[in-house]
C-alpha cells in the first residue's frame, strides 16, 4: 500500500485498503464485517470510526488541502508525519495521555489509532455544562511533562537539536499559525469574518498600536524561540474526556516554540468557554456556578503546571541548561531555585501574551470557536464575544504587570459584567 500514489479514503474503500494491515485487523477482526463512519468535522482532515467484530479504531487521513476552505488552499500531506511523531513523543513523555497508535502510513498520510469511547470533545462538554473530574490536574501535568521533557532542560542536546530540526520542517502548518493567529485578526484579511455587531470593537482593536505591537512581539517569540516541542493547537477541541478521564489528541500543528504557547492557547479557550456561558444558559444566572467551576479549572491548570514543572526541575534537570554542576553540586541549590522562579516567570508572561492573542483570532480570524458560534442570538453572541476580545487585549498588552493567576481570575470576573457595545 505504501507504494501507491496518494488516494483519499472513503467509507466504501477503507476496508479494502486497510484490511490487510495486521495491526488494524488484530483490533477489529474480519474486514468483511467492518462498518465505517466518516465523522470528521474539523478544519483539515478526514476522520473515520471503523467498527469490527473485535473492536473499534479511529482512522485519520490528511487531505492535500485545507478542508475548511477547499482545494484552493493546498496543504502538504506531511503534516500526518508530524502528528504521528508528536503523538509518539507525547506518549513517551506523559504515558497514557494520548491515544495509542496502531498504524502509520506516511505516503497515504494515514494514522490509525485508539478509539476513545465513551469520550466526548471537551469543547462540547463545556458548552453543555458538563464537569470532568481531574481535568485541570491532567492538563497541567501534561503541559509540564511534555514541555519540560521536550526541552534542553531534559533532553540530550544532540537529540533535541535533531528533533527541533525535524519539527521545524512543519513549515506550512506553522505558516497557518503565524498568519491566522498573529496577523490576520488585526487587519481586514481575506478570510477573516466576525459577528457584524462587533464592528465598533474590531475598529478599536485594529487602531490599537500597543496591541498590534504586542501581537507581533508574540509572533516573534513563536517563530524564533524554539524552546521545546509544542502540541501547537492545544485547545478544548483537542481534548477528549469522560466524567473521570482526559486525553489529548490532534497534535498535527506540532513544532518547536515557546513553552507558554501551548499553555496560553489552552487557558484562552477555557476563558472563552467561561465568557460564553450566559449564551448557553436557559435562564439568566443559571450558569453562574458553572462559570466559577471553569475559572477554578483555569487556576488549577496553571497551579498543576507550576507544581509539576518544579518537581521535574528538581528531579529531571539533566539537559545542558542550568546544570547541577553549576548549582547543587557546588552547594548552590538556592541559585537553581532562583533560576527556576525566573524561568516560570518568563513562561507566565508568554502564556498571558499568547492567551490574549488566541482570544482574538478565534473571534476575528478564520477558524472560530463553537463556544460562541453555537449562540444563535447574534446580539447576545456579539456582547459576549466583545468581552472576550477586550479581556484578550488586557492579558496580552498588560502581561508584564499581571503577576498572578488570581489577577487573571479577577479580570475575567470583571470583564464578565461589562458591556462594550
Amino acid at each position: 500500500m505504501t507504494q501507491q500514489d496518494y488516494e483519499a479514503l472513503s467509507p466504501e474503500t477503507l476496508a479494502s485498503r486497510l484490511g490487510s494491515v495486521e495491526s488494524i485487523r488484530a483490533r477489529l477482526g474480519d474486514p468483511s464485517q467492518w462498518t465505517v463512519r466518516e465523522v470528521g468535522d474539523g478544519n483539515l482532515n478526514l476522520v473515520f470510526i471503523v467498527d469490527g467484530p473485535e473492536g473499534s479504531v479511529i482512522v485519520k487521513q490528511a487531505l492535500p488541502y485545507v478542508r475548511l476552505v477547499g482545494d484552493s488552499w493546498p496543504l502538504p500531506l506531511k503534516r500526518s508525519f508530524f502528528e504521528y511523531n508528536a503523538l509518539v513523543r507525547q506518549d513517551a513523555r506523559d504515558p497514557g495521555s494520548v491515544p495509542k497508535i496502531y498504524h502509520f502510513d506516511e505516503v497515504q498520510a494515514i494514522v490509525a489509532m485508539e478509539f476513545l469511547s465513551p469520550h466526548a470533545i471537551l469543547r462540547k462538554v463545556l458548552i453543555e455544562g458538563g464537569r470532568v473530574e481531574g481535568l485541570a490536574d491532567m492538563l497541567g501535568k501534561f503541559c509540564a511533562r511534555t514541555l519540560f521533557r521536550g526541552s534542553d532542560l531534559s533532553m540530550p542536546t544532540a537529540k533535541r537539536k535533531a528533533d527541533a530540526a525535524m519539527f521545524l520542517g512543519n513549515v506550512e502548518i506553522c505558516d497557518i499559525t503565524e498568519n491566522l493567529v498573529f496577523s490576520d485578526p488585526y487587519f481586514d484579511a481575506e478570510m477573516n469574518h466576525h459577528t457584524p455587531a462587533l464592528d465598533p470593537v474590531v475598529k478599536v482593536l485594529r487602531d490599537d498600536i500597543d496591541l498590534k505591537v504586542t501581537a507581533q512581539h508574540m509572533k516573534w517569540a513563536f517563530a524564533t524561540n524554539a524552546e521545546t516541542m509544542l502540541h501547537g493547537d492545544f485547545h478544548s477541541g483537542s481534548v477528549m474526556v469522560t466524567e473521570t478521564e482526559t486525553k489529548v489528541i490532534d497534535p498535527e500543528f506540532a513544532t518547536y516554540g515557546p513553552m507558554g504557547f501551548d499553555l496560553g492557547m489552552l487557558i484562552a479557550n477555557f476563558l472563552m468557554a467561561y465568557l460564553s456561558q450566559p449564551g448557553h444558559a436557559d435562564t439568566p444566572g443559571a450558569r453562574d456556578d458553572y462559570q466559577e467551576w471553569i475559572l477554578g479549572v483555569v487556576a488549577d491548570i496553571w497551579a498543576g503546571f507550576e507544581a509539576e514543572f518544579t518537581h521535574l526541575w528538581r528531579t529531571e534537570r539533566t539537559g545542558m541548561l542550568y546544570q547541577a554542576s553549576l548549582f547543587e553540586d557546588q552547594g548552590h541549590a538556592r541559585g537553581a531555585e532562583q533560576a527556576r522562579i525566573d524561568r516560570l516567570a518568563a513562561i507566565w508572561r508568554d502564556t498571558l501574551g499568547f492567551c490574549g492573542i488566541e482570544m482574538h483570532r478565534r473571534i476575528l480570524s478564520l477558524a472560530h470557536n463553537a463556544d460562541f458560534e453555537k449562540i444563535e442570538n447574534e446580539a447576545v453572541r456579539a456582547r459576549l464575544e466583545a468581552r472576550s476580545l477586550m479581556l484578550g487585549r488586557t492579558l496580552a498588552v498588560r502581561r508584564g504587570a499581571i503577576t498572578s493567576m488570581a489577577q487573571v481570575i479577577d479580570l475575567a470576573r470583571q470583564t464578565n459584567m461589562e458591556d462594550y457595545l
